[in-house]
């Protein structure tokens, strides 16, 4: 990945053929498309061939060595790292070009990188930028997606492969109810992984997962790296095996203050952040005015009959009060926690002398909680 390293706009499509990116290093599940091998270079394969005047083999046997060997070797000299393919890196076309995109997908190849983007504006885009890319670089690496919940997961495995095209055969997605034998599996045979964080606990502590092998590392929902989230348990026993590989974080609200931001920063090893809202110059051309639409969705038999029970027990509680004139509002079943504490604050500050409250009737004032929860 040197200074010379250059960048290819390709676009996918029908009429543009895969072959015109730049030349790549063939991985064990992706066939050579040229057979001229130099045997110099892979004594193993000369071993092959000087076998096949004895025995013939098919020629399929002798590139399966090849690329075997060309892999071994590309694992001991740099990493795992391909410089034909790290040439050059590849930016899409078949969207619209935006200079932001662009300009945070080069910085987070090259560095962790935390991008900060408001919903809706291409962090998706930009990660699956960035996992193509070290798709190609390292052929024999695996390249993993991590998001929160079972819905996120799936929602990016398909956003990736419409953005970039990574073969459906190479990629993977794993959850808490996928097998842990068949992980292990998946692990194996599969270069891109989408997964819950929990998942990717558990598997590296049960060294079903590679981790020497992983180069690249997207996190969604980044601001959760927090304390022991399962996020920040992944990054720690990652770099117990290995320092080479690269972390995008996304995030669209960072964290609610100066000490949370540092401590993601922190605990998912960023180097740089790519900051933009809603008013930053090169977003506003993109950002466009929201259309929010209210839609009251009714409660179940089962949840009615849980509000039913739990206004009971609040009347029992909230009319004494309201008799007093402690709590101001009278429509009980509307009742916020707000409202409970803003009466309770008054009390205090003007106690009555002539009302004397039970101790039911103070815990519900006091709501069990303190004012800052």
């Amino acid at each position: 990945m040197s200074g010379r390293q250059r960048t290819l706009f390709q676009t996918w499509g029908s009429k543009v053929s895969r072959s015109t990116g730049a030349p790549t290093c063939n991985s064990g599940t992706e066939r050579p498309q040229s057979t001229g091998i130099s045997r110099a270079r892979f004594p193993a394969v000369a071993e092959a061939a000087g076998a096949a005047e004895v025995e013939p083999e098919s020629d399929d046997d002798v590139l399966l060595v090849a690329v075997y060997e060309a892999e071994r070797q590309l694992n001991l000299e740099n990493g795992g790292f391909c410089t034909s393919a790290g040439a050059l890196w590849i930016y899409p076309t078949n969207c619209p070009v935006r200079d932001y995109q662009l300009h945070i997908a080069r910085t987070a190849l090259f560095c962790n990188t935390l991008v900060c983007l408001p919903t809706g504006l291409g962090k998706t885009f930009i990660a699956a930028v960035v996992m193509y890319n070290f798709y190609r670089w390292f052929p024999s690496g695996k390249v993993v997606f991590m998001a929160p919940t079972k819905p996120l997961v799936t929602q990016q495995i398909e956003a990736c492969y419409r953005v970039m095209g990574i073969p459906q055969s190479h990629m993977a997605e794993m959850t808490g109810s996928t097998q842990a034998f068949t992980r292990k599996e998946i692990w194996s045979s599969k270069r891109v992984l989408f997964l819950t964080p929990q998942v990717m606990v558990n598997d590296l502590s049960r060294g079903a997962c590679p981790a020497a092998e992983i180069k690249c590392l997207v996190i969604d929902e980044a601001h959760k790296a927090l304390g022991n989230y399962a996020y920040c348990q992944v990054v720690r026993e990652l770099v117990k095996y290995t320092n080479h590989f690269r972390v995008l974080a996304l995030s669209a609200t960072p964290g609610s203050d100066i000490k949370a931001v540092q401590q993601v920063i922190t605990n998912l090893l960023i180097g740089q952040i790519e900051l933009r809202s809603e008013d930053s110059p090169d977003i506003l051309p993109y950002s466009h005015e929201r259309r929010v639409e209210k839609l009251v969705v009714p409660l179940g038999e089962e949840l009615e009959a849980i509000q039913k029970a739990y206004i009971q027990i609040l009347e029992a509680f909230a009319s004494s009060l309201i008799q007093r004139n402690v709590l101001m509002r009278k429509d009980i079943p509307n009742l916020t926690k707000y409202q409970i504490i803003l009466a309770r604050d008054q009390f205090r500050k003007n106690p009555s002398p002539n009302i004397v409250l039970s101790t039911e009737e103070l815990m519900l004032l006091n709501c069990g909680v303190g004012e800052d929860s």
